[in-house]
């Protein structure tokens, strides 16, 4: 069985090469470890009363509300 997985694989990859596409590896935070939540509470107390952080949130807000052309 595992033979008939790798060689799915291995095929599916090919494919998708010819295709022009290339396989990419993204890590991201494991928001199911224990301590993540009070991690993030940590990291926004100490951003709460940061200036360049108000300063770069309201530029996000004003982003956000681009007009549409």
């Amino acid at each position: 069985m595992l033979h008939s997985v790798n060689g799915r694989v291995a095929a599916y990859r090919k494919r998708m090469a010819e295709r022009g596409f290339r396989p990419i590896q993204l890590w991201v935070p494991d928001t199911r470890r224990p301590g993540f939540a009070a991690e993030c509470r940590r990291q926004s107390l100490v951003l709460r009363s940061d200036p360049q952080e108000k300063e770069i949130l309201d530029f996000i807000d004003r982003a956000a509300d681009w007009p549409e052309q």
